[in-house]
Formats: C-alpha cells, sequence, structure tokens
C-alpha cells in the first residue's frame, strides 16, 4: 500500500524513472546526468526507462515494483504519472507540475504554478503592491497560472482585477486599465514568446513586473523591458552551486527540472536510508531541503515548496525576499 511500511529485510529499494527511450530521450539524458550528479544515484536506487508512452510507463513501473522497489521517483509527464499511480502500489512522486494528478499516492514534486504565485505575490504584498493583474497568452498554462494567481493574491489580501488573456502585446495597456488606473503590478507567468512584446508593452508605464519560474531559464540580462522586474526562483545559493556542478560535469546549464532529479533521488537517497519508503515518510512535518530549496509534502499529495524571489539587475540578479514551508 501507498501508507504501508518499508520492507525490513535488506537494503531499501526504490526508482527513478526518466524517459531514456522514445521522443523524449534528449531529456531523459540530461535528466540522467543530473541524478548521477557526483557518483549518484547511490545504493539501491535503480534508475529505469519510462519510454515515451503511459504505457510503457507502466510496464516499467511494475517491473520496478517487482523487483523490490518500495517507492518511485518520475515519470516526468502527467499521462505517465497517471497511468503509473493507477498502476502500482506505491508511493509515486511525479517530476511533472500538474497539481490534478495529486491524489490517491501520487505526489507533485514538480514546481507548480501555485508555488509561483505564492512566492511572487507573498513578496509584492509585503512591498505593498496593492492591485494586481496576470497578463496571460491563451492556452492551458496561462489558465491555470492566471487561476493559481487568483486564489494566493485573493489568500494574501490582495486585489486581484480579471486577468487579461491575449495572445498579442497589442491594446495591452489599455485592457489593464479600471477606471483609468493602472494596475500597482502585473503579473507575467508565462515564458513563452507572448513575454518580451508584453514586458516591452508596459515598459514606462510605472507598473511593476513579476514574474514566475519560468523566468528563471531566460536570458534576461541586456534586456531593458525586464529591468529591476521580480521574478520567482529556486533557492540562489543553494541551485547555484548545483548549476555550477551540472555545468562542469555535462557543459550546459541544468535549469529546474535537472535540479528535481537531482532532489528526487536525495529524497530516495535519505527516505531508503531512514528505511520510510512510505506515504508517511513522505509526508513527515520537517519536510526536506534541496537545491531548490525547501519543500513538503501533504497528505492530499500536493507540495508546499519555499522559493526565492529575484530583481533583475544591470546584468546580475539580487535576491530580495523568499518563501519557507
Amino acid at each position: 500500500m501507498p501508507g504501508g511500511s518499508a520492507r525490513r529485510d535488506g537494503p531499501s529499494r526504490s526508482a527513478l524513472m526518466l524517459p531514456l527511450s522514445g521522443a523524449s530521450a534528449e531529456l531523459g539524458q540530461t535528466l540522467q546526468s543530473a541524478a548521477t550528479l557526483g557518483g549518484g544515484p547511490g545504493i539501491g536506487i535503480e534508475i529505469v526507462d519510462s519510454g515515451s508512452t503511459p504505457e510503457t510507463a507502466v510496464a516499467a513501473a511494475k517491473r520496478a515494483v517487482d523487483g523490490g522497489a518500495e517507492m518511485i521517483v518520475g515519470p516526468v509527464f502527467g499521462a505517465q504519472a497517471s497511468a503509473v499511480g493507477t498502476a502500482v502500489r506505491v508511493p509515486v512522486v511525479t517530476l511533472s507540475n500538474d497539481e490534478g494528478l495529486a491524489g490517491g499516492g501520487t505526489y507533485i514534486f514538480g514546481v507548480t504554478a501555485a508555488q509561483s504565485a505564492q512566492a511572487i505575490l507573498s513578496i509584492a504584498a509585503q512591498r505593498n503592491l496593492r492591485t494586481i493583474v496576470t497578463v496571460v497568452p491563451p492556452g492551458a498554462f496561462g489558465a491555470q497560472s492566471a487561476q493559481a494567481a487568483a486564489t494566493v493574491g485573493t489568500a494574501l489580501g490582495l486585489t486581484m482585477r480579471p486577468a487579461v488573456v491575449q495572445a498579442s502585446a497589442g491594446g495591452l495597456v489599455d485592457a489593464l486599465r479600471a477606471d483609468g488606473a493602472l494596475p500597482d503590478a502585473v503579473y507575467l507567468p508565462v515564458a513563452d514568446g507572448t513575454l518580451e512584446p508584453f514586458a516591452d508593452a508596459l515598459r514606462g508605464q510605472g507598473v511593476q513586473l513579476l514574474g514566475s519560474t519560468q523566468w528563471s531559464a531566460l536570458d534576461l540580462s541586456g534586456r531593458p523591458a525586464f529591468r529591476d522586474a521580480w521574478f520567482a526562483a529556486p533557492d540562489p545559493l543553494r541551485f547555484a552551486a548545483f548549476d555550477d556542478a551540472f555545468m562542469q560535469a555535462t557543459g550546459r546549464p541544468g535549469g529546474i527540472i535537472s535540479g528535481l532529479a537531482f532532489d528526487g533521488v536525495e529524497l530516495l537517497r535519505i527516505l531508503g536510508q531512514a528505511r520510510a519508503l512510505s506515504a508517511r515518510g513522505l509526508t513527515r512535518d520537517e519536510g526536506f531541503t534541496g537545491v531548490l530549496g525547501p519543500y513538503r509534502f501533504q497528505r492530499s499529495g500536493l507540495c508546499e515548496r519555499g522559493l526565492g524571489v529575484l530583481r533583475v539587475g544591470a546584468g546580475e540578479f539580487s535576491l530580495i525576499g523568499s518563501t519557507s514551508v
């Protein structure tokens, strides 16, 4: 059972599921590099190939459990995680950020829209920015991000005006005016091709730009539209050390999802050594700390995560605040 006790005979066993073959094999190899950084993953932790479909992931998960795995970290993708969570009776800690997967023994490890919103809007509230508008392009992630911001911001006592949903920056400033006044801040959580045009349109308008953890993957230096913007990001001290080590090992930056793979292996190592590869072990009161920062799993399958908030300067970033769990 997902909530059962770990086996007591022999070393604890667990599995990290990555897409090492199929359409996402390049991503899988990157995550494997993160998982093995520093000589990992460690005794009793097996890296298994989830393939590219729900069916291949289920088959791999069943083999891992039949081989003694008491907990699975992965798969990466939501459809695979949903299928695996239904097929096996051990805790599944997916790297997906789809909160809809939580429950029934499945735990969400990916950095979610709600976690980004909690970090950035908490700092906005502390800095006395009272009225916020979320601007997103059409699409599922934009809708999810806007809903998360509305829920979090309202709980923080902020005035969350209706989200603006549009595919281009044309007319954005007019769309943001309510009774002739612009909001104190505009939250731009989606870092796709609309982000820079949105930011350019708001330059010089006297509103504070806010961003999500998706901004962490961008090179914002030398882009005037982002100067003095704030965005949610992993703990900069811990993550910088990981990213430097990953760069030295592979020649390329790691990114947040690589940090998740590294933290997932460390999670399995900690719980394996404690003989606590179980729902009870996952949801321990003290939580955990990884290269992305502190986190704590809830019994619902959701995860609380502490993040930093960075300010974009002239070629550098400065930490202006952080959230805890």
